[in-house]
């Protein structure tokens, strides 16, 4: 179980995960190896599961992003979980509840390309398409 000093360190890995033991440390009032100790406990017990990288997308070519829930056709869940999982322009897909089963971030280059992607969608299920006009809040909640 996460104490209050573990919490600390991952709020301050929230913000930047390439922060020296050190570093983190002098934030906390700890030393490197202890730093360095809590952190690989919270990497062996599953808490930390990874460190990723966030990429802005317009810099990457995608000026479009956007979110499709889809509401899958009878018998093509499978299919379309297999095949949804190839395609370069998910960024985020998750199995949800409701009415639709599948809720998808996409990054696009354009319009034509989100009706491209949309037409490859329609083999499975019924697309609902929100388009992201810009990003509010905190980026780590």
């Amino acid at each position: 179980m996460a104490d209050d000093i573990d919490f600390k360190i991952i709020d301050i890995l929230k913000i930047n995960s390439r922060l020296s033991y050190a570093e983190i440390g002098k934030q906390i009032f700890l030393s490197p190896s202890s730093v360095r100790e809590r952190v690989k406990k919270m990497e062996d017990s599953g808490l930390i599961q990874g460190y990723t990288l966030r990429l802005d997308q317009r810099l990457m070519g995608n000026n479009l992003e956007a979110f499709i829930m889809l509401k899958i056709f009878s018998g093509k869940l499978k299919a379309a979980l297999v095949e949804i999982e190839s395609y370069p322009e998910v960024k985020e897909a998750f199995r949800i509840t409701g009415q639709h089963n599948l809720y998808i971030r996409i990054a696009l280059k354009d319009q034509l390309h989100l009706q491209q992607f949309i037409d490859k969608l329609v083999n499975f299920g019924e697309p609902t398409t929100h388009l992201i006009l810009s990003r509010i809040g905190k980026e780590n909640f």
